[in-house]
């Protein structure tokens, strides 16, 4: 399968090669929010798959894929974290013995706690993803190792499209889906996915202002990565947006907005208070779009709570960072 090729048809099979190992996960309206905004919002919640995000889906769908000599090779993979922890449950449903994930040392707590879990081999390497990126690439070409792209590879989208599948078979009539916006294959298989079922629903893809690589990536006509972004919060969405992603998702977004750090601390609180739903910063970034008005919202509109990986310091953090209201 190559990036031009990847059709409906692709997320069809990933979902029926998936259905034993991942959740269809909770798609829900939230009066709270719906009445702030102004309109229907519904939630889907990707911070309740397996590992708490919706990494898995791409990740048991690449290795799923693999022939039994390319997985005996061991599989490598790089990771802000949840790409990690994606390949850990993969590894582990698919009896998959042989692992080595490279994971950035500034990854939430969270995440390095739950990888230590799994049986993989856990390498903490440099400050960001893209270190930890040439890390594992070099690991692969030593050792013949078979790498698995966060993103950037046509069987890890068709897989994270599937979550695109759930969201339009769960909900009719839906006029906008807002997603946030890494490396590319979460937004690239969703829009692949309500683009053919609900031609007329918007597609809006959300960047933190630290990392815009998606914009970026869109205004120029073709993909940037690696990219050199600032300090986030939000480490998943941090870096490039990927080749694949981009030639599937270029005609298929309608918009990339921009999000601050600032405006998604306080959508971490604001899903709390509404919804009692943790999710990471990364995980939020959609929802801040709509809170701030970075995007524009009127009848049904899902957004994708992509993660909940937080650690209790860092919400500790946030929260403090936050000013008390009455």
């Amino acid at each position: 399968m190559d990036a031009s090729s990847v059709t409906l048809a692709d997320l069809y099979a990933a979902r029926a090669r998936l259905a034993p190992h991942v959740l269809h996960t909770p798609l829900t309206h939230s009066y709270l929010l719906s009445d702030q905004i102004g309109c229907e919002i519904w939630l889907k919640q990707e911070n309740r798959q397996h590992t708490g995000s919706f990494k898995p889906r791409g990740a048991l769908n690449k290795i799923a894929s693999l022939s039994d000599e390319e997985r005996s090779r061991g599989i490598v993979a790089a990771s802000a974290g949840n790409h990690a922890l994606g390949v850990a449950h993969a590894c582990l449903v698919l009896g998959v013995e042989r692992a080595h994930v490279f994971v950035q040392a500034t990854a939430a707590p969270a995440k390095i706690a739950k990888l230590r879990q799994y049986p993989v081999r856990l390498h903490l390497v440099g400050d960001t993803f893209e270190e930890a990126q040439q890390a594992a690439l070099a690991y692969t070409r030593e050792t013949g190792g078979t790498f698995v792209s966060a993103y950037d590879d046509p069987a890890v989208l068709a897989g994270q499209g599937t979550c695109g599948l759930e969201i339009v078979e769960d909900l009719g009539g839906l006029d906008a889906v807002i997603v946030p916006v890494g490396g590319g294959a979460l937004i690239g298989g969703i829009a692949l996915a309500v683009k053919a079922i609900c031609p007329t629903a918007r597609i809006v893809g959300v960047n933190p202002s630290a990392s815009p690589s998606a914009l970026l990536s869109f205004q120029r006509g073709s993909a940037i990565d690696p990219y050199d972004h600032q300090p986030t919060l939000a480490h998943g969405l941090a870096g490039g947006f990927g080749e694949v992603p981009f030639s599937v998702a270029r005609h298929l977004v309608d918009e990339i907005v921009l999000v601050t750090e600032d405006e998604m601390k306080q959508s971490i609180a604001a899903l709390i208070d509404s919804d009692q739903i943790l999710a990471e910063a990364s995980g939020v970034a959609a929802l801040a779009a709509v809170l701030f008005r970075k995007a524009a919202a009127w009848g049904k509109v899902v957004v994708v709570i992509s993660g909940g990986n937080i650690d209790s310091g860092t919400l500790r953090h946030v929260l403090k960072s936050l000013p008390i209201h009455g």
